[in-house]
């Protein structure tokens, strides 16, 4: 059964929860309601081990959780479209016998309500709109809304947040609740079973993992007798069948150093740590260092030639560690660790590839480099940084940064002075 976290103010939990009532059976929807947008946070990160997939009421806390995660794949929310935005103004002409059009809203950012106002023939010179985001405190819109209806300017408000319409309300101020209809809940109910399957298909998914123990002849030919190899052996399959027994899977040893484990992606995925535990156990026991490869495949085969190029990335690292090539193309590098970094192989732009070979730089050292930028969370960069987290000589990163700028895909930004003696270091964003 798969657990869907509910978010947003009571008053729609409440609702989304009712609805939910009439959908698939194998989903629990459990509910967390704020007081406050900015409790998200606070919600995603202590019940993130219980929840399979995030539903929001609105946007703001959808974007909210997404920057926490780094990652929308869990998360949906309820989109408003302009018939949420119609029906406010359908109330207005009712309760007021006339289209009312001196108003005030509250809209997020991202959105363009000005397109939605122009279809209903409202003028827009006539309403006002307050912008708002992630750091904005709903107070500050309580006081523009009181603010526009104290001096005259309008004759109705809309907001968003059901703290703000309350609040409104007890001041006396005609206002209207901007919530979604129960058609926009439903659809986003639809996308929502459409997720859960296709998290379904991707759990079952083929994993081969390939764990590869480095230079395992010299470990043969150290050991002072046969005896000491097979202890030694006995206690490496000893820590791999726990391993194997955890993730559900198929222990196979082929020799030389080298075991393969078949499982299931979502095992593979919810036991990550443990792999990482038992690699850093095989480590201490052998006293070299670990290779390994996870490949996610349709079928076995598929699944174990991700599996071998997972493991032939993870040697050339250095450092090896755990590398996972996806059924898609993405490779994650440093899996289960705080280094983690997930990028693509695979690109579709035409023009882009064409740039990628005139400039000599290949599709997975780009993406690399993009992915390390992203996580980083860096506008602009110097060679210095971007090679210690390739791993690369800082001569060699700024030969590809040079032959991306000279391709237009970096820029070069200006210099960056320096405290000790030597040339100051180039600034580049990638365009």
């Amino acid at each position: 059964m798969y657990q869907i976290g509910v978010v947003g103010p009571k008053t729609s939990v409440d609702r989304i929860l009712t609805l939910a009532k009439k959908m698939d059976k194998n989903l629990r929807f459990l509910p967390f309601p704020y007081n406050h947008f900015l409790e998200t946070s606070s919600i995603v990160k202590e019940n993130n081990d219980q929840v399979d997939i995030w539903l929001f009421s609105g946007k703001l806390s959808y974007m909210i959780a997404k920057k926490i995660k780094n990652s929308d794949e869990q998360l949906v929310h309820i989109q408003h479209t302009e018939a949420s935005l119609y029906r406010c103004f359908l109330h207005t002409a009712l309760d007021h016998n006339v289209i009312v059009e001196r108003v005030s809203i509250d809209e997020l950012e991202e959105t363009n309500i000005e397109d939605a106002l122009e279809q209903l023939n409202v003028p827009v010179s006539n309403v006002y709109i307050k912008r708002y985001g992630m750091q904005t405190n709903p107070n500050e819109l309580l006081k523009y809304h009181l603010s526009l209806w104290e001096e005259g300017m309008i004759d109705v408000s809309i907001t968003c947040f059901e703290g703000v319409y309350k609040g409104l309300i007890e001041a006396g101020v005609p206002a209207y609740w901007y919530t979604p209809t129960t058609l926009e809940i439903q659809q986003t109910m639809r996308i929502l079973e459409e997720k859960v399957r296709a998290f379904y298909f991707k759990d079952t998914q083929i994993s081969v993992g390939i764990i590869d123990i480095n230079d395992f002849d010299k470990i043969a030919e150290k050991a002072r007798s046969p005896y000491r190899l097979q202890y030694l052996e006995t206690r490496l399959k000893e820590s791999l069948i726990g391993l194997s027994e955890s993730l559900d899977g198929s222990l196979m040893e082929r020799g030389n150093g080298r075991y393969v484990i078949f499982s299931s992606r979502g095992a593979n995925e919810r036991n990550i740590n443990m792999l990482v535990q038992t690699v850093d156990q095989l480590s201490l026991e052998s006293g070299s260092s670990i290779a390994v490869g996870i490949g996610y495949g349709e079928t076995v085969f598929a699944a174990e030639v991700n599996a071998l190029s997972a493991m032939q990335w993870s040697k050339e690292r250095g450092d090896y560690g755990i590398v996972i090539i996806q059924e898609d193309g993405q490779i994650i590098e440093s899996a289960g660790k705080i280094d983690e970094l997930t990028y693509s192989y695979r690109l579709e732009d035409k023009d882009f590839l064409k740039k990628l070979e005139q400039g000599n730089v290949s599709v997975r050292m780009y993406s690399k480099l993009a992915a390390i930028v992203r996580r980083m969370g860096l506008r602009s960069f110097t060679t210095k940084e971007i090679a210690t987290h390739l791993r690369l000589d800082e001569r060699n990163v700024r030969r590809m940064v040079t032959s991306l700028t000279e391709v237009g895909l970096a820029e070069y930004m200006g210099s960056e002075g320096s405290a000790s003696r030597g040339r100051p270091s180039k600034i580049y964003r990638l365009t």
